[in-house]
């Protein structure tokens, strides 16, 4: 493994993390879910390098080994996670396997931020993989769950607005960690009205996600309870062109468990990758 620091204009060095393999093999480009740093993802990595292929793992800012935590400084939200940094780690990526196709890869939150990304450039990825991600949006939760989360998420992001930053180090809510308010806020009104419109956006994501045309491979777990069908159905329902293709781990490893359990979610990925050759 190799580990490349990149500095933000905000002054976070967030690291991107290069796993060679075969030269001109596809480079599966992963993002972290919130609150999971990206070093959980090694062992994910390394079975796609022991297939063959080559990976990269992306820390999101803030979170891991990325440096300085979020404080009531931080002002970063999806915007600058998909305008700044997605680019500068593809950067990275392109520079160190310049003859494979890149394939991103978006867990939970990475998955959502993914999409965006992809709104953003068009053509410059070989496709999406979203693993255990939906959309937060509280309708596409059930039971007594959906208007937890939408009362939830509204907490949230007026602790976050009065805190300066959302204290994920001391109330362990959803397991997302310290976070920067701007971002907890993109997320609340997303969890709220099911759209994604970030602060400080450029570009009407909703309308170029919907334009998007590439291929997609959308996989639920089984247990999963943060990313259950119905979410993730919202989520892929924003690509009504896209080239979809489904699959459900029937093995129940929940949320975060197909990440050091990946023998199966890799043989299916393998699979799809096979039919973009």
């Amino acid at each position: 493994m190799e580990t490349v620091p990149i500095q933000m204009p905000d002054g976070t060095t967030t690291p991107v993390r290069l796993f060679p393999g075969a030269d001109a093999a596809p480079v599966v480009v992963m993002f972290p879910g919130l609150g999971i740093p990206a070093g959980y993802y090694e062992p994910f990595a390394d079975e796609l390098v022991r297939r063959g292929y080559n990976a990269a793992v992306g820390e999101l800012r803030g979170q891991g080994d990325s440096r300085p935590r979020p404080s009531s400084a931080s002002r970063y939200g999806y915007q600058e996670l998909v305008c700044v940094d997605f680019p500068a780690m593809f950067e990275v990526v392109r520079e160190r396997f310049p003859a494979s196709t890149p394939y991103l890869l978006g867990h939970s939150m990475g998955g959502q931020l993914g999409v965006m990304y992809a709104a953003r450039i068009r053509g410059r990825l070989g496709g999406l993989m979203l693993v255990a991600s939906g959309s937060p949006y509280y309708r596409g939760f059930p039971g007594v769950r959906s208007p937890g989360l939408l009362m939830g998420s509204a907490a949230m992001s007026m602790t976050a607005s009065v805190a300066g930053f959302w204290p994920g180090d001391r109330l362990d809510v959803g397991g997302f960690g310290r976070q920067s308010r701007v971002l907890i806020s993109d997320w609340s009104r997303f969890a709220r009205t099911g759209r994604i419109q970030p602060t400080g956006a450029d570009i009407d994501y909703e309308e170029r996600i919907a334009r998007l045309k590439l291929p997609v491979l959308s996989i639920t777990v089984e247990g999963d309870d943060m990313a259950p069908p119905a979410s993730v159905r919202n989520l892929v329902a924003k690509l009504p062109n896209a080239r979809l293709t489904t699959w459900h781990q029937p093995a129940r490893l929940g949320h975060n468990g197909w990440i050091r359990d990946p023998g199966s979610t890799v043989d299916r990925i393998a699979t799809w990758l096979a039919d973009r050759e």
